[in-house]
């Protein structure tokens, strides 16, 4: 299916990128680097409103603080939910980024787009009740995103490494690490699909523990990974055990496998050390 704002997408013009401050509008700005890219303190989705109607928008802003969810719920639906609401009223089409935890993490094998949803969590909750928000648009649900800016997985396991002689990781639960860029990169091919909902994610999958000891390995850092259960660590907001994501779509974009993702993010940040 052909779009209108086909030949926006590619020049970046009349596209707006909420949530530029974020690690994934990060990748998104330097994608698209003429695009409107607006940090929370410049367009507040809850709030504010724009002088101009966009041609498309990459909905990147979010609550994403999953354990702070469960706490401030809603604060966590006034982001998610009223502020895609908001996005939406722009009237260009959206493409809104979700998440794998709109999934309860029962099913043996990978969830496809049209497995049943339920969230264990407020965070998973409210992003799926912003995906129903989306009328125009693409749903591009992704799993454990990681990049080069932000807070993020990755950047804290390398602190931790450095200082720490061992590490305690969660190692029942499995997903699919995402790097940011690779994500960004798909979006051209994505959107010029059917409107609908996507699974678009790294090739392979892993566990918390397996991505540390991957991270550490990639690094050159010496830190141990001390394998523990979920219920040990004790977070306020329960997991799925099982998040990987897989697209039915044929012609859905498919990401690299997110060893190739971590590596490329390493260089990154060594870059940015180097600068």
């Amino acid at each position: 299916m052909e779009h209108a704002i086909a030949d926006p997408v590619g020049t970046g013009q009349n596209v707006l990128i909420t949530g530029a401050g974020g690690q994934l509008g990060a990748a998104l700005q330097e994608r698209f680097p003429d695009a409107d890219g607006r940090a929370r303190d410049v367009f507040d989705v809850t709030a504010s409103s724009l002088d101009y109607t966009p041609e498309l928008v990459f909905h990147a802003a979010a609550w994403t603080d999953v354990d702070g969810a469960e706490e401030h719920p809603a604060q966590a639906e006034l982001v998610n939910v009223q502020g895609t609401r908001n996005v939406v009223s722009l009237g260009a089409p959206v493409v809104y980024f979700s998440t794998d935890y709109v999934f309860d993490g029962a099913k043996p094998d990978a969830y496809v787009e049209t497995d049943e949803t339920a969230p264990l969590s407020v965070y998973g909750r409210t992003k799926l009740e912003g995906e129903r928000e989306v009328r125009a648009g693409w749903v591009v649900r992704s799993s454990w995103l990681f990049g080069w800016t932000g807070r993020n997985f990755v950047r804290t396991m390398l602190a931790l490494g450095k200082q720490q002689d061992e590490v305690r990781v969660v190692d029942d639960q499995r997903g699919c690490p995402t790097f940011v860029g690779h994500l960004a990169a798909a979006m051209p091919e994505l959107v010029d699909l059917s409107y609908g909902t996507y699974h678009v994610a790294a090739d392979g999958d892993c566990t918390w523990a397996e991505f540390a000891e991957a991270i550490f390995a990639e690094a050159g850092l010496s830190c141990r990974v001390v394998p523990i259960s979920s219920s040990e660590l004790g977070r306020r907001a329960q997991r799925p055990a099982n998040s990987v994501l897989r697209s039915a779509h044929p012609d859905t974009p498919r990401l690299p496998d997110w060893q190739e993702g971590l590596r490329e993010c390493l260089q990154r940040l060594d870059s940015l050390t180097i600068d």
